[in-house]
């Protein structure tokens, strides 16, 4: 079992963090749009997280940091990186081939609800409160509303794709539950080792199944996949472990309700897709749904205990 979140006490610095996570990963799902145009699935993965891990490396040496040579710390980047980011994002980047960026933002976005559940059912390393359940529904309700009805009607086309989005999705949150155990290490440091040992073990695949040196691809797909690499991929999993130190499994998982808004907006800049009406109350949802699921235990006591007019 992992060991407990860290109670310390929680400042605005650590929820600004956490809107920056949401911001680098809500960029995934547009930007793979649109590098899966040259792109093929194994391929793209592979690249975009070599490019991470050696941004990563390169920032690491001028910090003067040394990466680990233990092999207790090899087993942790690769285990933590085969749940967080090859096996699900292999799985997401297929599907992307039939799901719309739009869609498979707000489908990505249930991570902090397999959180709840597994916390509340298997681990119980964190409370699982009825305020943070409370949370999970607004957002899930928030979630239904920004697909809108009509959407919601049309997900047997692709059902099957659609549901490995979510089977990706129970990943991810896997990987928030374990990843506790790195918190010893620099969160740069197992951002570049779980990168590295990602795109290494998927640059074989790559060369064999998808030969890259006969692609063509665009100079849009260019930059997208260097843009992920450095923006979604290292500049995010390194976010990600510092919120999760500073703030928890279930806290930090609830930036996937934050990445509705900016993915969505992001796939109708980027790729001219369109959004349901009934945007603006699913993002008022989605927000209440973030604030019960991040608002500090502390505080929340503070607000039952005071004093009634």
């Amino acid at each position: 079992m992992p060991p407990d979140a860290p109670q310390a006490r929680r400042g605005w610095r650590d929820y600004v963090l956490l809107l920056a996570l949401a911001c680098c990963w809500s960029s995934t799902y547009p930007l793979t749009k649109i590098g899966l145009g040259s792109f093929p699935p194994i391929t793209f993965i592979s690249a975009r997280s070599l490019i991470a891990a050696g941004f990563l490396l390169v920032v690491l040496r001028i910090r003067g940091i040394q990466m680990p040579t233990d092999f207790k710390a090899w087993k942790l980047f690769a285990q933590q990186q085969t749940i967080n980011s090859t096996f699900p994002f292999l799985l997401i980047t297929w599907a992307q081939q039939y799901v719309p960026a739009s869609n498979t933002v707000v489908l990505a976005s249930t991570t902090p609800i397999f959180a709840f559940l597994i916390t509340w059912a298997i681990t119980r390393h964190e409370p699982a409160t009825l305020l943070k359940l409370a949370g999970a529904i607004l957002g899930l309700v928030g979630t239904a509303v920004i697909i809108g009805l009509d959407a919601l009607a049309t997900l047997d086309a692709n059902i099957l794709a659609e549901i490995v989005i979510l089977i990706a999705t129970i990943s991810f949150a896997c990987a928030t539950i374990f990843g506790l155990r790195l918190t010893d290490y620099d969160p740069m440091v197992v951002a570049a080792g779980s990168l590295l040992f990602g795109g290494m073990v998927l640059l074989p695949f790559a060369l064999i199944i998808d030969h890259p040196w006969t692609l063509r691809p665009t100079a849009e797909a260019l930059v997208a996949t260097a843009a992920m690499g450095i923006f979604s991929s290292a500049f995010g999993l390194m976010l990600f472990y510092m919120c999760l130190t500073r703030l928890g499994t279930l806290t930090t998982n609830a930036q996937g309700y934050l990445r509705i808004p900016i993915g969505v907006g992001l796939s109708v800049l980027l790729l001219g897709e369109s959004v349901p009406p009934n945007l603006a109350l699913g993002l008022v949802l989605v927000m209440a749904g973030v604030a019960a699921m991040t608002i500090p235990k502390d505080a929340y006591r503070r607000w039952l205990k005071r004093p009634r007019r």
